[in-house]
């Protein structure tokens, strides 16, 4: 990945004016290196990573080098740096970055935990102490003619960077086209602690819709709890009216090559039937789970053999010509842990029961009615008939969904009568978030996944990829629903809220990064630290739409200008999208015309960056991708804006690029 930044204090008159900083110097990039690998271990992540489903986000080592050497000066030692970056132990003032090497390189000898070894928690767990902060500040205000440098990240996402400025109680800007990062950078260090008050409203609006589904997700035994179903298509066989289910592979919860727990599929007179079988290297069961009708797409006829090949499937689900099916149901006991059983007829009867409600009920039928925009560039979930946001979810799904939106809109007039202003406004929407969260397991496009037993996030790559197996969560479980969902997103709120205690909100703005100086003024920032849109790797407006939609419907009597528009903003977002010029009769190719539409937005958005930031700051850019045309295309636009690459940094899984600012005519 790679940063690049932009430097003035005041307009140089020549260069010998220029006041150089720590980023155009030498850095501790291998211990920084080491650190961003540390926290990308999947059990104990930044909370940032838990609050909600974001596509692309700066580990903290990085975000912190970025910003602490774009307002530090050079001659910073790479120890001062660390230490302040909170990385290295209690009581160890020199070679820092050597003891980080050195415990990397005899990591494999640990015995215990990470930070056992390296003898300090990871950096994210860790704010700078009230004395760091008073050092720190001090300095920077002789760097700075007296003042504290304002720190800008125009291109916030899910809001890494401008955190990390927070934690260092520098005045931070943040702005992003999509209105992602509000909670962490406004609420957490404004509002403070809310769990009391998030777990009791939480908690009426569990009850309120629980009471509204539990019909919806029946069991055969008494004190069974349904946690979450394995859903297909059946489709009928053109050639002999069989019943033909769209399933690859029929393993529920996979433990090893040949064990694990399979539903067997029963074929008779045209019909399918389920049985939850489970296999062990004794059971003598002449079943194979990896033996599904369909491959490469294809589906092959358990009844007759006849082949329907893949294009003539997508037209029979795009035309609606299936049945939703569910074929395997995880179950939670209280007497004897969870399990699995195979769908049977009471589970065919709830998705008919949702189904007729769904049609006797005028606002569910209008319930999340914009249409799908998606490019063939990560899938178009049109293509398999999904065309408006609500067909992404099955009956039951949508039945679901809806019954929490109402939950959430009935308590809402208790919450704005019981709490200021701004506290229910943080309260509404973090539990929005907690309610956004749900989708991410419960739509046609969440998957299931074999290795866990249990369903996947949407987002397992960055596309609307189709699933033949879907996942059906019931939300009103104590396990994997909304109960469970929700904690998680409090309690990433809550350690943010710590992190930032006593530290001051960030300004939050939500727009067009190319429009900036209405908001921020010309001159006003010193150090602009960004993480832009990465050329052509992921469409993140598209990819939004789905979390968007639902987040409207709870808010958009909360935060009407955010959610004022029917679907994110794609028309100025900085991507290279092929789609935006299909149909188009130029003497460029399509890739060519993207190519030249990203670089226009980024110029667009430098040249932004360049008013706002006063002669004298710095721009650092943090840049992760691997193709050479998006590195050209990016320095071009640098280039152009008026910008002067003076410094780039490689790091393992970031890097930090110095641009000077200079006079320009």
């Amino acid at each position: 990945m790679s940063d690049s930044h932009t430097t003035s204090e005041t307009e140089p008159e020549s260069d010998d004016e220029y006041t150089s900083l720590a980023i155009e110097g030498e850095l501790p990039l291998k211990a920084v290196g080491i650190e961003n690998l540390k926290e990308a271990n999947p059990k104990h992540m930044p909370p940032h990573r838990y609050i909600h489903p974001w596509f692309a986000r700066r580990p903290t080592p990085a975000a912190r080098l970025a910003i602490l050497g774009s307002v530090m000066e050079e001659g910073t030692s790479a120890d001062e740096l660390l230490s302040l970056m909170q990385i290295g132990p209690d009581g160890l003032e020199e070679n820092i970055s050597e003891y980080v090497q050195e415990r990397k390189t005899t990591e494999g000898q640990r015995d215990g935990t990470l930070g056992e070894w390296y003898g300090y928690p990871r950096p994210f767990t860790q704010s700078p102490t009230e004395d760091e902060l008073a050092d720190l500040h001090t300095s920077l205000r002789e760097t700075w003619d007296g003042e504290l440098p304002t720190v800008l990240d125009a291109t916030a996402g899910g809001g890494v960077i401008p955190f990390e400025s927070i934690r260092y109680d520098l005045p931070t800007i943040a702005n992003e086209l999509n209105p992602v990062p509000k909670v962490m950078l406004e609420y957490a260090p404004e509002v403070g602690s809310l769990e009391d008050e998030l777990y009791q409203w939480r908690d009426q609006i569990q009850k309120k819709a629980s009471e509204e589904i539990d019909d919806l997700y029946p069991t055969k035994r008494d004190g069974r709890e349904v946690l979450a179903s394995a859903c297909t298509y059946h489709i009928q066989c053109e050639s002999c009216a069989g019943t033909v289910p769209l399933v690859p592979k029929w393993w529920l919860h996979k433990r090893s090559a040949s064990e694990g727990v399979a539903i067997k599929p029963h074929y008779e007179n045209g019909d399918v039937s389920y049985e939850c079988v489970e296999l062990t290297e004794n059971s003598n069961i002449d079943f194979d789970p990896s033996d599904g009708p369909v491959s490469r797409s294809d589906v092959e006829c358990p009844h007759c053999g006849v082949i329907t090949e893949y294009e003539e499937t997508r037209e029979l689900l795009k035309k609606g010509k299936f049945e939703y099916q569910i074929y395997g149901v995880k179950y939670d006991d209280p007497r004897g842990g969870s399990g699995y059983r195979a769908g049977e007829e009471i589970d065919q009867q709830a998705l008919k029961k949702a189904e007729e409600r769904i049609e006797s009920d005028f606002d569910l039928l209008t319930f999340l009615p914009e249409k799908v925009e998606v490019s063939s560039r990560i899938t178009d979930p049109a293509t398999y008939g999904m065309e408006e946001w609500r067909d992404v979810f099955s009956p039951r799904q949508l039945v679901s969904h809806y019954e929490y939106c109402q939950a959430f809109h009935e308590v809402a007039d208790e919450i704005r009568e019981q709490h200021d202003e701004k506290t229910a406004e943080a309260l509404l929407t973090i539990l929005t978030i907690a309610a956004s969260k749900m989708v991410d397991r419960n739509s046609r496009l969440s998957s299931w996944d074999t290795g866990k037993g249990y369903p996947n996030p949407i987002f397992v790559g960055s596309n609307f990829s189709f699933c033949r197996i879907f996942c059906d969560n019931n939300l009103a479980a104590d396990t994997m629903g909304y109960k469970d969902l929700s904690r998680k997103v409090i309690d990433s709120y809550e350690e943010l809220a710590e992190m930032t205690a006593g530290r001051n909100a960030a300004e939050v703005y939500c727009g067009d990064a190319a429009n900036l100086t209405d908001q921020v003024g010309t001159d006003e920032v010193q150090a602009a630290v960004v993480d832009p849109p990465y050329y052509d790797s992921i469409m993140y407006a598209q990819l939004s739409d789905v979390f968007y939609t639902l987040q409207k419907a709870y808010l958009d009597e909360i935060h009407p200008s955010l959610y004022a528009s029917e679907l994110t903003n794609k028309d100025d977002e900085a991507v290279a999208n092929v789609s935006r010029f299909e149909g188009l009769e130029e003497e460029k190719s399509k890739k060519e015309l993207a190519k030249d539409d990203y670089e226009s937005k980024m110029s667009s958005i430098f040249s932004e960056l360049y008013d706002v930031i006063e002669p004298g700051g710095v721009l650092t850019i943090m840049f992760t991708h691997k193709e050479t045309d998006a590195w050209d295309t990016l320095s071009t636009s640098l280039i152009e804006s008026g910008f002067t690459i003076t410094a780039t940094h490689p790091i393992t899984s970031e890097m930090p690029v110095r641009a000077g600012k200079r006079e320009t005519q």
